[in-house]
């Protein structure tokens, strides 16, 4: 999975990655794709181990802001209703590698503007979710987050702030969980379609779960990384520009 040469960097960047995801309530899938993609990793490999490391780096962060009292149950079971079994239906998809690499390229546009904060901004007035909406907007991310090998979270909190469904902190903690649950059944269903996970894979989870860690906490508290956030979203332009053009 890693190649020698390069192994000091990508570990080295790999708990950056998952430290920043974690501050707002992330997995960092869209991260860790993005930086698997900088590498070559293949695209065999990606997805499931992106998977793998969200489940570590989510929880913690779903942990933090479960306990800091920002979690929103209902906001949380409108969108996970649907999104479970679709995020598995997804799982069980393979794709070509230039279509996946595109449509990566694409979600990881959400990656960027979120951590330029174009999404960051809380309205006053909170308005609640109808039943339809959240299952409607559930189901399309679940699938995308299983075909992909994301969560969904860094399309599901700039979706909550910009229709008022809840406030950043919120969000954050509603997208942590609905990352995890998506990520486990996106993983089941690749499991099942006969996909294996490397062992190296979770050497990649101790690595991450230091930034992760880390994160969860500061972000669930108060924390101010924009410059790291502008380092990393230059990444992740990257990493876009390289599956597009590759």
């Amino acid at each position: 999975m890693l190649q020698k040469e390069y192994i000091y960097l990508f570990l080295a960047i790999l708990p950056i990655v998952s430290f920043l995801y974690s501050s707002v309530g992330h997995g960092g899938a869209s991260g860790y794709l993005a930086l698997m993609a900088l590498f070559s990793f293949a695209p065999e490999t990606m997805k499931p181990t992106a998977l793998l490391l969200n489940l570590f780096v989510a929880g913690i962060s779903f942990y933090y802001y479960f306990r800091s009292g920002f979690f929103n149950k209902k906001l949380f079971v409108s969108f996970a209703l649907t999104s479970i079994p679709l995020a598995f239906l997804g799982g069980t998809i393979e794709i070509d590698a230039s279509i996946y690499k595109k449509i990566l390229a694409v979600l990881l546009v959400f990656a960027i503007l979120k951590m330029l904060n174009v999404f960051g901004k809380e309205n006053g007035t909170i308005k609640p979710v109808k039943l339809w909406q959240g299952l409607v907007i559930g189901g399309v991310i679940g699938f995308f987050s299983g075909l992909i090998g994301i969560g969904g979270g860094i399309i599901l909190t700039p979706i909550i702030l910009l229709l008022h469904w809840g406030r950043m902190k919120e969000a954050a903690a509603v997208s942590a969980l609905f990352i995890w649950v998506n990520s486990a059944s996106g993983l089941i269903g690749q499991l099942s379609s006969g996909v294996t996970l490397e062992a190296d894979s979770f050497l990649l989870v101790a690595i991450a779960l230091i930034g992760g860690v880390l994160g969860g906490y500061l972000g669930s508290k108060k924390i101010n990384n924009t410059q790291l956030r502008y380092i990393l979203a230059g990444v992740l332009l990257i990493a876009c520009f390289k599956l597009i053009f590759t």
